[in-house]
């Protein structure tokens, strides 16, 4: 055995992961490739073909890999566990009125696992992937830094691997550009990673089309749901819509209504099958309720209030926030106006470059100092 120890690398075929594997290898770890099967597009009734990490494509370019600097390759099929939790779950934010974030779902809570039970059984001493981000210990904790490539950076969806899993965990580009990824295939002849095209579609949805996958996944969904009101935010009925799970907090296209002025989702409200619109001001929170919470460089945050850069979606810069935990959840007051802050969405609390921890988005709210400097919370929106 490598004196550096034995290494389980997640290949899902693509540069970012496969190019994790070469470095380890090259570095002196022995290296065990595995790609993790999770989910069979045909039984979706999709009629697209099948891409992305789970298509026999993507199996056959890792273990290519593996072949050609002549270390092992197993392929790993976690489809039940996989749709059990992760679409379920999918399946059940949307008709919840709530929009989901699967990949961090499946990052969380059942890649990691899978990756480390089999590490286990294969005596492996750590796992890794191809995640453009950093880990270090401080003070005791795993703490999940941003990647050196701002353009690139997945720590936001990182937030909830436990300090367990972190502690076994290896991330090899976490000190590389994308353009660097690039380079190294070529100088090592890989042409065809390079030339690959990535994919950023939910591996489980690859047509794109959320609503259509709702529709086969749960039958009769659509005659349930269809003919609700559409209303502004004072509550008038301005039209119909075809079923309040297939809109999202945000969408302004594909409404079907034209009231003189562009209008957008502002809430969703479940109970009455309601689709709430607005301005694009009317999207603006500048607070929200976050819990399901994971914390990585600090244990606790209970009596402590922090000033962070708040994430609330996986391609947003951040906006500067002051958050507390109280309990189980965290309450963030933004310091300015955020747009679109959706339930169901994942939040990221950085400090610097750290994550500090983050959770699921529970709800909304716009909050003011009152002339005594207390915080006034109000929320229009009718909340899930």
């Amino acid at each position: 055995m490598s004196k550096k120890g034995r290494v389980l690398v997640a290949m899902s075929g693509g540069i970012d992961s496969s190019l994790a594997a070469v470095l380890l290898h090259e570095q002196g770890y022995e290296v065990v490739g595995i790609t993790m099967k999770t989910w069979d597009y045909a039984s979706s009734g999709g009629t697209k073909k099948e891409t992305g990490c789970c298509s026999l494509d993507s199996i056959n370019d890792a273990r290519n890999i593996a072949v050609d600097l002549g270390f092992p390759h197993m392929i790993l099929d976690i489809r039940n566990e996989f749709g059990d939790y992760v679409i379920d779950h999918f399946t059940n934010e949307y008709l919840d009125g709530r929009t989901p974030n699967p990949c961090v779902l499946c990052n969380t809570h059942i890649k990691w696992d899978a990756l480390l039970r089999r590490a286990d059984k294969l005596g492996c001493d750590y796992i890794a992937t191809g995640h453009y981000a950093k880990i270090r210990e401080e003070n005791g904790r795993y703490v999940i830094s941003k990647g050196i490539d701002e353009n690139k950076d997945q720590s936001y969806a990182l937030w909830g691997v436990s300090q367990q899993s972190l502690s076994r965990t290896i991330l090899p580009l976490g000190n590389l550009y994308k353009s660097q990824i690039r380079e190294m295939a070529t100088e090592r002849g890989f042409i065809e990673l390079v030339n690959k095209s990535e994919s950023y579609e939910i591996c489980f949805v690859p047509d794109n089309d959320y609503r259509g996958f709702l529709k086969r996944r749960v039958p009769g969904l659509e005659a349930e749901v269809d003919g609700g009101d559409f209303v502004l935010e004072d509550g008038t009925v301005v039209g119909q819509h075809k079923g309040y799970p297939f809109y999202t907090i945000g969408q302004r296209k594909g409404l079907g209504i034209a009231l003189g002025f562009p209008v957008y989702v502002t809430g969703i409200d479940k109970k009455n099958n309601r689709v709430v619109l607005g301005t694009v001001k009317d999207l603006e929170k500048n607070g929200m309720t976050v819990n399901q919470l994971t914390l990585q460089k600090y244990a606790d945050l209970n009596g402590k209030s922090l000033e962070t850069v708040t994430k609330v979606r996986y391609n947003d810069h951040g906006t500067p926030a002051r958050i507390e935990q109280v309990g189980n959840e965290i309450k963030v007051w933004f310091h300015d106006q955020v747009n679109a802050i959706a339930p169901g969405q994942a939040a990221v609390f950085y400090e610097g470059n750290d994550v500090i921890g983050g959770g699921w988005i529970k709800s909304s709210f716009t909050w003011k100092e009152d002339e005594t400097g207390a915080i006034v919370e109000h929320s229009a929106i009718p909340q899930i």
